[in-house]
């Protein structure tokens, strides 16, 4: 018979695996996405960001809540309901039944609710393991199933572009058989071993506080990306900065709270812990230092390197995915080993010399050309992948291992929360740079490219040229020159323009040349801001002490 500790493994790691896959699957089909629901992506950013963040925020704002929850009612028992709602949710976003702005908002709603499936499953599946594991092997155990979660994420990269090409509907649907399967198999098999706190009640003012704040916070963040007045950016809306310093205050008011409640969600005592705290400040700076690093290489790939090598512009969703696999590749070669290195000799010096590999590889990027060799871009990113895979389960075990039973699922939350909210602070930073960058220099790159090209009477023009528009139409899979020269406004002075000369400005070359010293100038500023996160993270990593196992070793060495 089958030890109940692979069953667990096996379970949470299809669950982990379909949530992560769902992550990004988007990410590369959205423009798929756009043209089956039939919106213009000049004009769509919020939809855009909105259907990229809806997810995280969700499972950011709910994980550490569902964790306490899960200690009280049974992790097993929340962690098969999330299977279930995330089936649900993927059902749903599959069935959209509108298009236009409609659709979009009922793909956002759709993808709200799978994220609170996600957010279940997140919340659980590391404590799962925890429990059913015995000590010297929860390092390889959390190693496979944070390979999953990785590998997932990078795999939805590929597999939205396949099924793109057939139907954006499939992007969703093929969670679905997944989802019943991991739902039957959850209910069937897993069982609950861990330990429950008798007579614990629910902690309803941290809960409300922690949620209200983060969500607050998230949604200024996003919003904040959005043109606001003359401003490319919303840093300076009176909304924005509103959500902001009220979701900060919510936040500092949380651990007060916490500590006047009889049960509170979450036990700030924890943090007391070494191994605990240093871990999850390792983990946090890692998250804002390469969360963001994903998407901006998948924007130079598709905006810049792929069209100047002859790919066409609806074909460079696809084939960003499939040159972004030696991610894929050094993650899943050091996941495993890692996990299994760090159950003998401790997650310390594994962890902490990932982060000056991440730190090395965020260098090497800043070094390559818009136009590189991608034998060397490729080396760079399996190099960035195989450091991912040799932090995240050491990491990850530290974190479980320091904790005592009852609070595993609360510690699990937190630990993917603060993961979780780093990532989406990447994005925001990373997103923020590019695009005050790019608001200061495109529109007079672009102007100067049209008086090259010998059309200097759309010079003018250029000038209002959002460069957020114009840059996530590439993203989109559009070519930005045909989506800004069809505006009507411009049609009489598009129409005097030499076939030749307007063959040229809508050809693969023109926009890449034109938009990548401006872009490559921000992204550089983006690699070198995740090297010195890195290595901030490689300190706070090195400060955790030796290993640690809560109840069977000193905490304080």
């Amino acid at each position: 018979m089958v030890e109940y500790k692979w069953v667990a493994l096996s379970n949470t790691t299809i669950g982990t695996l379909m949530a992560a896959i769902d992550g990004t699957i988007v990410l590369i089909s959205l423009p798929a996405i756009f043209r089956g629901i039939s919106i213009d992506p000049l004009t769509s950013f919020e939809y855009l960001l909105w259907i990229l963040f809806g997810y995280s925020l969700v499972t950011s704002t709910l994980l550490v809540s569902f964790g306490r929850i899960s200690d009280i009612y049974g992790r097993v028992r929340m962690f098969n309901l999330g299977f279930a709602i995330f089936t649900i949710g993927s059902l749903l976003c599959a069935a959209t039944p509108n298009t236009g702005d409609l659709g979009a908002t009922e793909l956002i709603v759709f993808r709200i609710v799978q994220g609170v499936g996600g957010a279940f499953l997140f919340s659980n599946s590391a404590a799962i393991l925890t429990d059913a594991f015995p000590t010297n092997e929860r390092g390889k155990a959390l190693g496979i199933n944070m390979t999953a979660a990785i590998a997932g994420s990078l795999v939805g990269l590929v597999l939205g572009g396949v099924l793109a090409l057939f139907d954006w509907r499939y992007i969703f649907l093929v969670s679905v058989p997944v989802g019943a399967l991991g739902t039957g198999w959850s209910y069937w098999k897993l069982k609950d071993i861990a330990p429950r706190g008798k007579g614990q009640t629910l902690d309803v003012w941290g809960n409300l506080t922690f949620a209200s704040g983060l969500t607050l916070v998230i949604l200024g963040v996003t919003y904040a990306l959005e043109p606001y007045g003359n401003s490319s950016m919303g840093w300076g809306d009176p909304w924005v900065v509103a959500s902001l310093g009220a979701g900060l205050a919510m936040l500092v008011a949380f651990p007060i709270i916490e500590t006047r409640v009889r049960d509170p969600m979450f036990h700030m005592g924890l943090f007391r812990n070494r191994m605990f705290s240093a871990a999850n400040i390792a983990g946090v700076l890692s998250s804002v230092g390469r969360g963001g690093v994903q998407i901006m290489l998948i924007i130079l790939l598709q905006g810049i390197w792929l069209p100047l090598h002859g790919v066409s512009y609806q074909d460079t969703p696809f084939w960003a995915g499939v040159y972004m696999l030696p991610m894929i590749a050094g993650f899943a070669i050091m996941g495993p080993v890692s996990g299994y290195l760090s159950d003998k000799y401790g997650a310390r010096t594994f962890a902490t010399l990932a982060m000056l590999i991440t730190a090395g590889a965020f260098l090497a990027l800043s070094l390559l050309p818009y136009d590189f060799a991608y034998p060397s871009f490729a080396a760079v990113i399996l190099l960035m992948g195989m450091a991912g895979g040799l932090f995240a389960a050491p990491n990850v075990a530290s974190i479980m291992n320091a904790v005592p039973p009852e609070h595993r699922g609360a510690a699990s939350g937190m630990r993917a929360t603060l993961q979780n909210t780093g990532q989406t602070l990447s994005l925001a930073i990373f997103f923020t740079i590019i695009i005050t960058g790019l608001s200061s220099s495109l529109p007079s790159a672009l102007s100067s490219a049209m008086v090259g090209a010998g059309v200097p009477q759309l010079s003018s023009a250029f000038s209002s040229i959002s460069p957020t528009s114009a840059l996530f139409s590439a993203f989109l899979g559009y070519n930005p020159m045909i989506s800004i020269l069809t505006i009507p406004s411009l049609a009489p002075v598009v129409a005097q323009i030499p076939k030749a000369t307007y063959a040229y400005l809508v050809g693969q070359a023109f926009f890449p040349n034109a938009i990548a010293p401006a872009f490559v100038s921000a992204l550089d500023l983006s690699f070198y801001i995740g090297a010195a996160l890195s290595v901030a993270a490689a300190v706070a990593s090195l400060l955790r002490g030796e290993k640690f196992i809560h109840g069977q070793t000193d905490p304080k060495k």
